[in-house]
């Protein structure tokens, strides 16, 4: 059986082969969770001549016509990879450091929640901090500071050097 990071190696490769080239400035972020794919790629940043009053439009302007001039071919790449990976796809891009989401996943937890707070409560849940999403939740409201992204991050590449010493160890399985 693959591991999460092969699986996820596995989908950064296939959506790196299928997108087309011209999308965006630089090969897309790809974040994965248990039940989603977030596809988010760059565009072009906008000139550094334009006055901040329209910069938000600019962007704004800028992502919808991504949305519309692309939306057959995401729809086609979303359903091939939801069928060959099992899981859902949501897109979004990112430019002048504002991140726009066309679709995303809302998924049942206690309420309705996004990827990003997602992945924040499934890494607490295995790195033992939680017992489940809904206690999670419940540590992360009484915790929330500036630092959280830190520190989770920090977490998540602790739990990859745990896997990847699990899976240099025996199979338990056989």
């Amino acid at each position: 059986m693959a591991s999460d990071d092969d699986v996820t190696a596995q989908i950064h490769g296939w959506f790196a082969g299928r997108l087309p080239g011209d999308w965006f400035t630089g090969a897309p972020e790809i974040v994965r969770d248990r039940e989603e794919i977030a596809v988010l790629g760059r565009l072009p940043e906008p000139p550094a001549d334009v006055p901040e009053a329209e910069r938000s439009a600019l962007i704004d302007g800028l992502a919808r016509r991504f949305r519309e001039e692309t939306r057959e071919r995401r729809i086609e790449i979303a359903k091939e990879a939801e069928r060959k990976f099992r899981q859902k796809v949501s897109w979004g891009v990112v430019c002048g450091g504002d991140t726009v989401m066309f679709t995303t996943l809302s998924v049942p937890v206690m309420t309705r929640l996004r990827q990003s707070e997602r992945r924040v409560l499934d890494t607490l849940v295995a790195a033992g901090v939680a017992r489940s999403r809904s206690d999670a939740l419940a540590w992360c409201v009484r915790l929330v500071g500036k630092n959280a992204d830190t520190w989770l991050g920090d977490l998540r590449e602790a739990l990859q050097h745990v896997d990847r010493v699990r899976s240099e160890g025996p199979d338990v399985n056989s």
